[in-house]
This record gives structure tokens, sequence and C-alpha cells, in this order.
């Protein structure tokens, strides 16, 4: 069966400065790890049934009829540094792709090879984040939450330099579209008005068709990204890398490098070794996502007529961000605690349950998952004092009466807010450890468990469990 692919890349139509095209690096022995066909239907492809062909398209071998091969260009603030010129250094993008239903998405190859951006690099993936990106950005999809998705990944058959010497993989990821805050930054600080005003078209036509001009813009993308840091922090979820190059303008998580889930809750927690300082940790995240929003309405301002007005406009709408994710964040809070109705002092409540769960060491998802049962008293047991829990199990049992709720329609409505399985640190490396050994069994079981987070298959209530003290994994790293 011939592969095919429903191209119509929109991103390649737009000046040349945009990119650099080029096509992916051939490996040396492509082979299959896993392809989601679930999702390469949702997409309309069609893919051979020869696994070993599907890996040379995945691995970049082959590239199917009709793409468009290119590397991106932006730039970007890491860690608050200002970086003039980034871009794709290790991933080329296919092209865009209509599904059936017509909404549009990239088709990403990461590990495809040196491009013009890769600033010494190799251009390349070793096998780590490649099976920690696909199980992750799986879960999160599973979870409810916007992310980019895992299509493939798959061996090359070549060796990748890292801390040692790691087997290489590539991994083949879509998105919305992978156009970040640091491409809008990548033509302001350029002056180049022209490709910035093309930009702000492309995005609004492809994202955000409501929005007016680059106001217009500015204020949906808030407006995802206080959704999405909500729910992130909902599930204790933490990036871990939240640079200008790594916020989509599409409101979807992206690029997940050194990122995490939270076992026991602490709201400073921090994994990305890279991370020295914090600046990233679990409850910092909201007013990082300001920090970037605001260096995109800066990159917005040359299309404005009047600047002083738009500055003002832009500041307000900016600030606005915290109206926003709080309203976002509360309704989360609500969902996980059982609350049908918004009263006063509900969110006192919550934080109060939060409070007590970082002086007592409780593991944030079993916790929520424990207060949503039928006997939501057995959430003491994550508590290194359980009777630390008791006045607030009061207290929340008093605001739940107050609703007059069914019992069996809490419990139906916290475990559908509430999930029981996540991807756990430990879980993942082990996964890791094994495929790096040649068995990618773990990786698999992790895939198929992860599929069902809020209603897990008896047999894999193992992986909700939280690590050992010899198993916690305390840092994670980029793959770069």
């Amino acid at each position: 069966m011939t592969a095919q692919f429903p191209f119509d890349n929109s991103y390649a139509r737009l000046p040349d400065r945009f990119y650099t095209r080029q096509p992916p690096v051939p490996v040396e022995a492509p082979a299959l790890i896993a392809v989601n066909e679930a999702l390469a239907a949702r997409l309309g492809l069609t893919l051979p049934e020869d696994p070993a062909e599907t890996a040379a398209i995945f691995a970049g071998n082959r590239v199917p009829e009709g793409a468009e091969p290119l590397a991106q260009v932006y730039a970007g603030h890491q860690f608050g540094g200002w970086v003039p010129q980034l871009g794709d250094g290790r991933a080329i993008l296919l092209g865009e792709v209509v599904a059936p239903d017509g909404a549009r998405f990239d088709i990403q190859l990461k590990g495809a090879g040196r491009t013009p951006y890769s600033r010494m690099g190799d251009g390349r993936a070793w096998l780590g984040p490649v099976i920690r990106e696909y199980l992750v950005s799986e879960a999160m999809a599973a979870l409810g939450i916007p992310t980019t998705r895992a299509l493939a990944a798959v061996t090359t058959g070549e060796i990748v330099l890292r801390e040692g010497r790691m087997p290489g993989a590539v991994f083949a990821r879509v998105a919305a579209s992978h156009i970040r805050v640091g491409t809008f930054q990548f033509f302001a600080a350029r002056r180049d008005v022209d490709a910035l005003g093309a930009l702000a078209g492309h995005a609004i036509a492809r994202h955000y068709p409501d929005a007016e001009g680059p106001a217009g813009l500015l204020d949906a993308v808030i407006g995802a990204q206080a959704a999405l840091v909500a729910r992130w922090m909902g599930v204790g979820f933490i990036h871990g890398v939240m640079n200008t190059d790594n916020m989509a303008i599409s409101g979807e998580t992206i690029d997940y490098g050194p990122c995490a889930f939270m076992d026991e809750y602490h709201p400073e927690t921090v994994f990305s070794s890279i991370d020295q300082y914090g600046r990233y940790a679990y409850a910092n995240q909201p007013q990082i996502a300001v920090w970037n929003l605001a260096q995109l309405a800066t990159a917005l301002l040359p299309l404005m007529p009047d600047r002083d007005a738009a500055i003002e406009e832009f500041t307000a709408a900016v600030n606005g961000f915290a109206d926003r994710f709080d309203a976002g964040w509360h309704a989360v809070l609500r969902a996980k605690l059982g609350l049908a109705e918004a009263r006063e002092g509900d969110a006192e409540l919550a934080l109060d349950l939060l409070g007590r769960m970082a002086a007592g060491s409780a593991d944030f998802t079993n916790t929520f998952r424990a207060l949503s049962g039928a006997e939501p008293e057995t959430a003491a047991a994550q508590f290194t004092d359980p009777a630390a829990l008791t006045p607030w199990l009061e207290a929340w049992r008093t605001r739940l009466a107050a609703e007059g709720r069914e019992e069996a329609d809490r419990v139906a409505a916290m475990q559908a807010a509430n999930p029981a399985l996540i991807p756990r640190n430990h879980r993942v490396e082990e996964a890791i450890a094994a495929a790096v050994g040649g068995d990618f069994a773990p990786f698999h079981r992790l895939t198929r468990a992860l599929a069902r987070p809020f209603d897990p298959a008896p047999e894999d209530m193992d992986l909700a469990a939280k690590p050992r003290t010899e198993e916690r994994v305390l840092r994670t790293f980029c793959g770069t």
C-alpha cells in the first residue's frame, strides 16, 4: 500500500526568510518502535502495510509525496536571556496535513539531522527523550490537556553522543502548528514589519479566525495560555523549560524536554537539571506565562498604528492574565474537589488542602484520587501525619453537604477530574532504561495504560504507586 498524506503546506508558502528548505538527513537502519494508528486515522493518513516502509518515512529516509520539508527559524528568551536566533536545530517540518474534518496539523520529525539552526549540535535525538516525549505527550492528550501528539517513533541504527554513546531515534510529532512566541520575536528583533504582519495574519487564519488584528491575536493567546497552565497545574505537571521559544501560539503544550509530574506535592518543586534557580518551578508557571506573553505583546507592537495607545492596551491585556488564570485554576480545583457550584470560600478550602499536602509530603495524584473514592478518608494515608487531614475533611464534607449532591454523582464527577495514572518519572525512566537495552515492553505497557488515566485496567494499578525512596527521580534532563 502506498503512503498517502493529505498535505497542504501553508507555512511553506510564507516568505523564504521564515525557514530553510531542507530534507531530513537519512539514517543508517531505521526500525519502527511504535506508530499511533488512531492518530494516523484522525489525520487521514494512509500508511504502508510494511513496518519497514513506515519506519523509513518517519525516520526521514523516505519523504512522502506532497511534503515540503523545511526547518523553521525563531528566536527566544531562554531562562530570561535573549537569544536572537534559534530555530529547528534537530527538527524538520515535513508539512501540514488537512484531516478529514478540515482541521490542519503539522507533521514534524525530531532528530532529523543538522540544519542551519543547529548551533554546533549534531541534529539528532537519542532514544531517551524520544521515549519520554512519546509517553508524556500521549498521556497529556488522554488527560484532556491541549498538547502536541506522538505519531511515531523509530530507532536509527546509529549512535548519538551525549553523556555517553546512546542509541539514536527519531520522533514524529503532530501539532496544530509550531508557531511560537519566539517566532514573532525573531522578526520583531529584526524590525521586519512585513514578515511580522504576514506571520500574524497566518497565525490568526490558522488558529483564531475570529480574532481582529494583532490585539485580537494577543488576547486569544493569553486566554489559551491561561487555561493551559491551569490545567497543567491540576495534574501536577511541571514543564521545566518555559522559554519563549517553547510557548506555542496555539495554546498546546510543546517541547517535552526536562518535564515531569510531581509525586509529593510542593509548590517549589523543580526537576529540570538546567533550572538551577527554580525559575520554572511548579508554582512559578503562571507568572512565567505572563512574562512570556509580555514578550509576545512587545513583538506585536510594530504592527499597531499608535504605539503609545497599543502599549496601554497590551499592558492591560497581559495584566488580565491573572484573572483569567485564577478563574481557570479555581474551576480546576472545584472539579477536583467535587464541587458543582462556585461559592465563597472554595478557593480557601482548596488552598488549605494544598498547604496541608505540602506540609505532610502527600502524593499529589494519589491524594486527590483517594478523595474521589467512596471512602475519601483513605486519603489521610498519603500524609506523614494522617491526622493532619482530619480538620480539612470535616470542612470539605460540610461544604459538599451544602450542595446536596448525591454521593454517587460526587464520586463519578471527581474520578473524571482526578486521574489514577500519570506518567510517573520513575516509570518513564524504567521504560527508557529498558528500551536502551532493547526491551520495549515497558514502553508499550505504559503507552497502553496511560491511554486510560481515569479508568485504568485493574492489572495496571501498580503503575499508580508512588516511587519508593530508591526509585525517586529528582532530576530530569534536556535531550540536547
